[in-house]
């Protein structure tokens, strides 16, 4: 499988997606200027396809980059694959355009490139992002997401959109859209959690059934914040078949990581604030993966999640639960 650079997959409603994204999700230590800084790093290494969301509180700081990077020269707004995510707070059908007339205002731009519902797990619509009962659970809020889905193709439809998509679905919720009555467009794309620890591969082959892209999170482990990840999970990047072939290729651990998720088919998200980082990981389209080492790395999965959303478990959406 030949990649390039300016690799794209074709999406089912005709748009292109970048292959390999840069993620600007941030855990709180980090200052939201460090942020905007990779950013501007990224598009100057080569990264188009950045990967934002309300949730980050942080879609100002990616724009004012984004822009910075249109005003200099480096690239042009069209050049630029934007994604934005519908928080669950806004996942009420009369919610949704406000909310991402919000991110548009807070990026400054006239459009979305590909806007995706964060997750299927709706909560109390308000201005807490968490919202939470006097006992510190969170509260939930039972939304249909075919009448969900709707509003984000009314999104489409008046041209805040090019296209749109879903997070954190499994299977049942990903055919719950597809088989609505009236369904006027089908999710481009499923974003979720997958690396050699979580390969995903039945969603993986549903997903490539269905022609829908698979874009991977968390593609080199995790962030390991420790509010919602356990800290007595092993790292992926120090995985003995990892580094074993890394030496091989003379790559870093993350690149197999990431070369590994581009061959199968799946688009691949990474993050860093470090500009030596930013670059490396870039150099994904530099080599190529035998076959027996992709079917080395196929070998460690383990169903492993490092966010499992432990606080949804008794959402009536939660979607890990099922075998996928």
């Amino acid at each position: 499988m030949e990649l390039c650079k300016d690799t794209f997959m074709k999406m089912n409603d005709g748009q292109r997606i970048p292959v390999v994204g840069f993620g600007t999700y941030a855990p709180d230590t980090v200052p939201k200027s460090k942020c905007e800084e990779a950013v501007k790093v990224a598009i100057e290494v080569g990264y188009c396809h950045i990967d934002g969301a309300y949730l980050y509180e942080n879609e100002e700081e990616v724009g004012r980059a984004i822009r910075e990077k249109i005003a200099d020269g480096t690239v042009k707004r069209e050049d630029i694959f934007y994604t934005g995510k519908l928080w669950s707070t806004f996942n009420a059908p009369e919610m949704v355009q406000s909310a991402l007339e919000k991110s548009l205002k807070s990026l400054q731009f006239d459009y979305i490139d590909l806007y995706i519902i964060h997750t299927p797990l709706s909560l109390k619509p308000g201005d807490d992002l968490y919202p939470v009962d006097g006992n510190g659970k969170l509260i939930f809020d039972n939304v249909d997401l075919c009448a969900t889905w709707e509003a984000m193709e009314a999104c489409k439809d008046a041209g805040l959109v090019k296209s749109i998509g879903v997070s954190n679905f499994n299977r049942r919720q990903l055919e719950m859209i597809l088989n609505k009555p009236g369904l006027k467009y089908k999710p481009v794309c499923n974003q979720v959690e997958c690396h050699p620890y979580l390969n995903q591969r039945k969603l993986l082959e549903f997903c490539k059934s269905k022609n829908i892209v698979l874009v991977a999170f968390s593609a080199l482990g995790s962030h390991r914040d420790e509010r919602w990840v356990d800290q007595s999970t092993p790292l992926l990047l120090e995985d003995p078949v990892l580094n074993a072939l890394a030496k091989k290729y003379n790559r870093s651990p993350a690149l197999v990581a990431m070369r590994y998720q581009l061959q199968r088919g799946v688009v691949v998200l990474a993050k860093s604030f470090t500009r030596k980082h930013i670059e490396d990981n870039f150099k994904v389209f530099d080599f190529q993966l035998a076959e027996e080492d992709m079917k080395a790395i196929d070998s460690l999965n383990q169903n492993l999640r490092y966010d499992p959303c432990q606080e949804f478990l008794d959402h009536p959406e939660y979607p890990f639960a099922d075998d996928y």
